[in-house]
């Protein structure tokens, strides 16, 4: 029978917070694929649609933004979208260096076919409401104090 880890040692696998992130990043994916699939969404796109559906006509560098995502990344994961008809991107006319990012009539449509999608992911977590929302405000402050990290 194999020895219990010691929890302490800093240079074991299964005592990696970046592991564990890793592994549950992996594992809310896989979650995520077969629902976003259905849709004809990958998820990252998925991500840029919830953007969209909170407020239509943001600009490419607030999605950037919002999403970490640089231009070299966005701008084809937008054209992809373009393509597929859930969105079209123009020129402000207030401002021709800044592109807005609109919903199409299908990308709103997306709409209501997601909005059972974060209620099956939360069950397949099984945990409480409770307890996810608290595990989301935690992981929201650490990732806070790892960009402060990253930034001194």
């Amino acid at each position: 029978m194999p020895a219990t880890p010691d929890p302490l040692n800093p240079l074991l696998l299964c005592n990696q917070l970046c592991f564990a992130l890793y592994s549950a990043q992996h594992a809310m994916t896989r979650v995520y694929r077969p629902l976003l699939e259905a849709m004809g969404l990958t998820y990252p796109q998925y991500l840029v649609m919830l953007l969209l559906w909170e407020q239509d006509g943001r600009s490419v560098k607030a999605l950037g933004e919002q999403l970490g995502l640089d231009s070299g990344t966005l701008t084809p994961l937008l054209k992809r979208m373009e393509a597929q008809d859930l969105l079209h991107r123009s020129r402000d006319p207030a401002d021709e260096r800044v592109v807005r990012v609109h919903l199409s009539d299908s990308g709103r449509a997306l709409k209501q076919q997601a909005a059972c999608i974060p209620t099956q992911v939360a069950a397949a977590t099984g945990l409480s409401l409770t307890e996810l929302v608290t595990l989301r405000e935690e992981l929201k402050r650490l990732r806070a104090a790892l960009d402060r990290s990253a930034n001194s």
